[in-house]
């Protein structure tokens, strides 16, 4: 199926969630906050979020500094 993650269309496997998509593309998901179709999800809640056909997906990396 295709969804659109941080502007690019991309294709991923059906039952696909927000979680197997960060570790699939080698992110940390303590350190992000995505947006799924307008809605913010933490990490702790990426695993109950299966992707859909079409969804738009914004991945926010957290980044520290002094």
């Amino acid at each position: 199926m295709h969804i659109t993650c941080n502007g690019e269309q991309i294709t991923v496997e059906q039952q696909t969630t927000l979680n197997d998509l960060v570790v699939s593309l080698d992110l940390n998901p303590q350190s992000l906050v995505a947006e799924l179709n307008g809605r913010i999800i933490e990490a702790p809640d990426f695993a109950a979020h299966p992707l859909r056909e079409n969804d738009r997906i914004e991945l926010i990396r957290f980044v520290g500094g002094g």
